[in-house]
C-alpha cells in the first residue's frame, strides 16, 4: 500500500464496518487512523492493494505481528470492496502476502474471523486456513457476544501459530 491508497482504502473499509456483521472493527476509521494502521504501523510487515482496471484500490491485505502470536507466526486482516467487488481480488492478494510471509521466514499465518463473518470464514478456508482456535463471546460494544474463530494457514514449515 503506498500513501495515495489510503482515501481508497480507508473508504473500503468504514463502508465495511458501516454495513456491520463482518469485521471486529466497530467504529469508523479517520484516514490519519487509518493509516497509521495499516501502512505506517510498527506492527505492519506488509500491505497488498489490489487494484481494478481503473487503478483505483478494490481490496487490501495487512500482514502483521500480533503480542498473541508466536514470533514466527503472522497476523493477516483482508478487505474487498462490496460495490462493485473485484472477483478474484482476495485470492490475488493472499499469494502476495503468503509469499512475502514465507520470504521472511515465518512458519504460519493467523487469521481471526468473527464466527458469524460467514463470507470471511469461507475466504480463509478457501485460501487453506484450518481452524485452530476460538474465543468464546467475546462482547461487541453492544455487549452481544460473538466468538471468534482463529485459523492457521501453514508455510510448510511446520505450525507455529
Amino acid at each position: 500500500m503506498m500513501p495515495e491508497d489510503v482515501a481508497d482504502a480507508c473508504r473500503i473499509l468504514n463502508d465495511i464496518i458501516a454495513a456491520g456483521g463482518t469485521t471486529a472493527h466497530e467504529i469508523p476509521f479517520s484516514e490519519a487512523l487509518f493509516a497509521e494502521s495499516y501502512l505506517t504501523g510498527v506492527d505492519k510487515i506488509c500491505c497488498h492493494v489490489a487494484l481494478d482496471d481503473q487503478g483505483a484500490v478494490a481490496g487490501f491485505q495487512w500482514l502483521g505481528t500480533h503480542d498473541a502470536l508466536p514470533e514466527d507466526c503472522a497476523d493477516v486482516a483482508t478487505f474487498t470492496r462490496r460495490n462493485p467487488p473485484l472477483r478474484g481480488a482476495g485470492r490475488s492478494l493472499f499469494q502476495e502476502t503468503s509469499k512475502t510471509a514465507a520470504a521472511l521466514g515465518f512458519k504460519a499465518i493467523n487469521a481471526t474471523i468473527r464466527a458469524d463473518n460467514a463470507p470471511g470464514l469461507g475466504y480463509y478456508g478457501k485460501m487453506g486456513f484450518e481452524d485452530y482456535s476460538v474465543d468464546y463471546g467475546r462482547p461487541l460494544r453492544d455487549g452481544t457476544p460473538v466468538n471468534r474463530i482463529s485459523k492457521r494457514f501453514d508455510l510448510g514449515k511446520g505450525n507455529a501459530c
